[in-house]
């Protein structure tokens, strides 16, 4: 029996597309649902596409109480069952509430080599640093942010002349290739870091 798989996205969604077409024939998991928390996300259309049902449990209503649009985003995922919820770009910052009711279910993928860099502008950062190496990592979902334990991570050159822009293509390229290996091992239970060159 396959392991069933939630995909959390906020916006284009490629990281979910390159999961959702990895899961086919001998995987051992399967996609059940797709939410984002914004309704007007692309990567709900793709997911759509694809045969995968999808919801949109909204963050505005919830203004200024994470709690209780965790309580609406933790409905929703109950009535999925998910086995492993991948978080695949969605762009909230998760309390207690959440990470502790789905501990070691959850999946993140972050667009640097941590611990170098959590948060937000990453590559810039890279940049600013003198980085020649950058890449990204797949690792558990902790209540720290960007801090869980580390499952896999690739790494890319930085290439002179590099803006943030163009180093943030490549970076994504090989987030396509790393998340999806990363999930396969963990449905069978392998948390052992990989590595990707």
């Amino acid at each position: 029996m396959s392991l069933r798989v939630a995909i959390l996205i906020s916006g284009g969604g490629s990281n979910m597309v390159s999961l959702v077409d990895s899961m086919t024939v001998d995987h051992p998991a399967r996609p059940v649902l797709v939410i984002s928390n914004t309704a007007d996300a692309g990567g709900l259309a793709k997911a759509e596409a694809r045969g995968v049902a999808t919801a949109v449990v909204d963050h505005r209503p919830h203004k200024g109480d994470r709690q209780a649009f965790e309580t609406e985003l933790n409905a929703v995922l109950e009535a999925a069952r998910p086995d492993i919820i991948c978080h695949a770009g969605f762009m909230r910052i998760l309390t207690a509430h959440y990470v502790d009711h789905w501990q070691g279910k959850m999946l993140n993928i972050h667009p640097s080599l941590l611990p170098k860099y959590p948060g937000l502008n990453t590559h810039a950062r890279a940049l600013d640093a003198g980085d020649t190496i950058a890449g990204c990592t797949v690792h558990e979902v902790t209540t720290e942010l960007d801090a869980g334990p580390m499952l896999g991570q690739a790494k890319v050159p930085v290439m002179d002349g590099d803006t943030p822009d163009t180093l943030a293509a490549r970076v994504l390229a090989m987030e396509h290739q790393l998340y999806p290996a990363v999930l396969r091992r963990f449905a069978i239970g392998d948390r052992s870091l990989l590595n990707l060159p």
